[in-house]
């Protein structure tokens, strides 16, 4: 018979998941507060529900319960858990328990599950607005010492949330915190030091299975910007068996019984810690892209037959690949154009080519995972192989500012900021150097004159995508040949009279600077 569900969320996540049950025959309705979602077309009905509104939720549910049948409920990718798992109960469906769906969204009940039942995660307190001003008494109380990380209770993305290194910083990152959270509270808790893995797995039976491994590859503090990440995880398997073992009891910690899970682990000195645990398959990719290309198995199909009630008819791979996902994001201003996706999607082992920002976006350097400019797949027999081939395609892709921007201007007029300043410098060069063009280079194509100090830096510093200098160099005067007098060894032409601006710029921001500032000089 043929099945229907409630999907929760019709944007671009959500995509993988309503395809999976057209192609399963099942009717789907999905709602979604945006009128305009992208995914919507993929639905046999849809409506514009505000996916926070519960009580409107849950009562949709029972209304498609009493016209016509309901199925199950779901989503992917979005904070709205809690929302499945209410409508869900309501109906009698399958799924996590309405209060266990509830400790794995809000982070203050998460981390006080964590304390009641042992499972290793940071010291922390709650504050709201109110409370605020007392945070650091709190910290106090309780032994915490900074850095600390501050972060909404209730949300994702990273979105508001930052490390905290001293009591200067500890309230404008609190205030950004609720800011960004729809109950009005924070989380301020002890920071973990260490890597840290995204793990996926599917609860049904009375057990865990295990689904995915993950490296996640963080930068950019004091936020945490993930620009990308690698599955499977390279790891012992020591530490491989203390992670998983550490994300279960905090599955079980929280009452997680019937449907996917998703958690951020930390490999800290003192061992595995949770960073968190959500009742849902994961966004960035990985439960919808990589990781059914890394293994062959159909995750969100198999998540989907669990909440009609069904159970997986397979979880074994079908083959044991890496796929490795890559960002790439830009500095602050306004697209004028976007151009390598043909370069990138045409390299060996690449698989998806999504981008976020088009031309008259606004972008600003990420501070958390939703600026960022766009991602690459790429999936390959071996890990280095699968690396390469999504680095090299971020590395295609040229996100182009228009000119005389003051955004962009004021990015460029601070000057090179140093080692552990954000926005960071595009390459980790010596402060209060001399950017006046001096030393003979020779690249592949033509001569150079160089700053003496980067002469040693030319092949080894390395931008936010990974480029050396040289190669910096070289793609730009690919892309705008009218660039190669500005770093030419003869300084006779008017551009090369201003070649300081531009290894100044190039410093500081990298291929995107050097095409502004060529940009800005010829109109």
């Amino acid at each position: 018979m043929k099945k229907r569900i409630l999907m929760l969320g019709a944007g671009f996540m959500q995509g993988v998941a309503m395809r999976c049950a057209r192609e399963r025959g099942w009717e789907i309705v999905a709602i979604d507060g945006n009128p305009d979602a992208p995914c919507r077309s993929l639905a046999d009905r849809f409506e514009p529900i505000d996916l926070k509104d519960q009580e409107a939720i849950e009562h949709f549910a029972l209304s498609l319960k009493e016209n016509g049948g309901l199925d199950g409920v779901f989503t992917a990718a979005t904070d709205f858990s809690v929302s499945v798992a209410r409508a869900a109960h309501a109906c009698g469906l399958p799924g996590h328990s309405p209060e266990a769906a509830r400790n794995a969204s809000d982070k203050l009940r998460m981390r006080e599950c964590f304390a009641r039942a042992g499972v290793p995660s940071p010291a922390f307190t709650g504050v709201d607005r109110d409370s605020a001003p007392r945070a650091l008494k709190f910290l106090r109380d309780r032994g915490i010492s900074f850095p600390v990380v501050v972060k909404p209770c209730d949300n994702m993305g990273a979105r508001g949330c930052r490390l905290v290194r001293d009591e200067a910083d500890l309230a404008p990152a609190i205030d950004d915190a609720i800011r960004y959270s729809r109950s009005g509270f924070a989380i301020v808790e002890q920071y973990m030091e260490g890597p840290e893995y995204s793990i996926e797995a599917l609860v049904y039976d009375g057990k865990i299975h295990l689904t995915g491994l993950a490296d996640r590859h963080i930068f950019f503090p004091p936020y945490f910007i993930e620009m990308g990440h690698t599955i499977p995880a390279r790891l012992s398997e020591l530490d491989r068996r203390s992670l998983i073992e550490t994300f279960e009891r905090g599955i079980r910690a929280l009452g997680l019984s019937h449907g996917a899970a998703k958690g951020d682990v930390k490999l800290t000195p003192s061992g595995a810690m949770i960073g968190e645990i959500a009742g849902r398959l994961s966004g960035g990719y990985m439960s919808g892209w990589t990781f059914p290309y890394s293994s062959g198995i159909d995750l969100t199909g198999a998540a989907l037959d669990l909440c009609v009630g069904k159970r997986p008819s397979s979880l074994e791979p079908s083959h044991d690949w890496t796929s490795a996902e890559r960002a790439w994001i830009s500095i602050p201003g306004i697209v004028k154009t976007v151009s390598g996706y043909n370069d990138a999607r045409a390299l060996p082992y690449m698989r998806d080519v999504f981008p976020r920002a088009e031309r008259g976006s606004r972008v600003s350097f990420p501070v958390n995972n939703v600026e960022k400019c766009g991602n690459c797949l790429a999936c390959a027999p071996e890990r280095e192989l699968a690396v390469k081939a999504a680095e090299d395609a971020c590395r295609s892709i040229v996100v182009r500012l228009e000119p005389n921007n003051p955004d962009t201007e004021a990015f460029l007029a601070g000057g090179l900021r140093g080692s552990g300043a954000f926005p960071p410098d595009a390459f980790a060069v010596p402060l209060g150097i001399s950017f006046t063009p001096t030393v003979a280079y020779r690249l592949r194509d033509h001569a150079i004159s160089v700053p003496s100090g980067l002469i040693d830096l030319m092949d080894t510093a390395r931008d936010w995508q990974g480029r050396t200098i040289a190669q910096t160099i070289e793609q730009a005067v690919c892309i705008e040949p009218g660039l190669a007098a500005a770093f030419a060894a003869d300084a006779s032409s008017t551009i090369a009279s201003d070649a300081a601006r531009y290894w100044e710029a190039l410093a500081r921001g990298g291929l995107q600077a050097v095409l502004y500032r060529y940009d800005c000089a010829n109109g």
